[in-house]
């Protein structure tokens, strides 16, 4: 049954790699399962943008993914599917892959604050935006989150979780923001923020967010 599946076609619909945090999570995972896929992308600002989604996402949201004539929308739905797949890209630990699933889940919900002020904007630099409150704390967490990971599992190599896991593409349009709006950062979290932009998938999600097209209401923290 499962080489059955293995064998079915898998489509990835995306939005803007640009500005589309969410569709570049869905889509780092399915870079880093090794599976095949097709990438079908659709313009966040194009007039029709609902009723094209509509075609695929009864939430009306990307990414989705199509296995044959089923799709599976939401990110993190998206990764559980392809690591039934690929079962490595979860931690191989028991308790590690509780944890990762733990902070992969709390970006999934929270962290609104970071989502509001800082939009995602993959090839903008030295742009800034007030700080709030909500917002420190946000970043705060999220800090404390990477600098943890980061101690626990040093000898085990770059990652969050010492190798690349769900975990690490959840939090990847995070240092997008990082770098875009220059957040300082301790010593552990630095050293990841550089890891994390380096992995060669994202690189070429950024080479190809440069030919997009600009979406004013994206465009946060212009300088003076």
């Amino acid at each position: 049954m499962l080489e059955g599946i293995r064998m079915s076609a898998l489509t990835l619909v995306i939005g803007n790699k640009n500005y589309s945090s969410w569709s570049l999570r869905g889509w780092l995972v399915a870079s880093h399962s090794g599976l095949a896929f097709n990438e079908q992308q659709l313009a966040l600002q194009a007039a029709d943008f609902k009723q094209q989604v509509a075609r695929f996402s009864p939430a009306g949201r990307v990414p989705v993914l199509l296995v044959g004539e089923t799709a599976i929308w939401d990110s993190l739905a998206i990764a559980e599917y392809l690591a039934e797949l690929e079962p490595g890209l979860w931690p191989s630990s028991l308790l590690d892959r509780a944890k990762a699933r733990a902070i992969s889940a709390e970006m999934h919900s929270g962290f609104q604050a970071l989502r509001q002020q800082m939009p995602m904007n993959v090839r903008a630099v030295g742009r800034t935006v007030p700080s709030t409150p909500a917002l420190e704390a946000d970043i705060a967490r999220i800090v404390d989150i990477w600098e943890s990971c980061r101690r626990e599992h040093l000898r085990q190599g770059p990652w969050l979780f010492g190798r690349w896991s769900i975990a690490d593409a959840m939090y990847a349009p995070v240092a997008a923001r990082f770098r875009t709006y220059g957040v300082s950062l301790p010593v552990l979290a630095a050293e990841y923020l550089v890891t994390a932009l380096s992995d060669p998938a994202l690189l070429d999600w950024a080479v190809a967010a440069q030919e997009e097209p600009t979406l004013p209401s994206s465009e946060v923290g212009l300088p003076n």
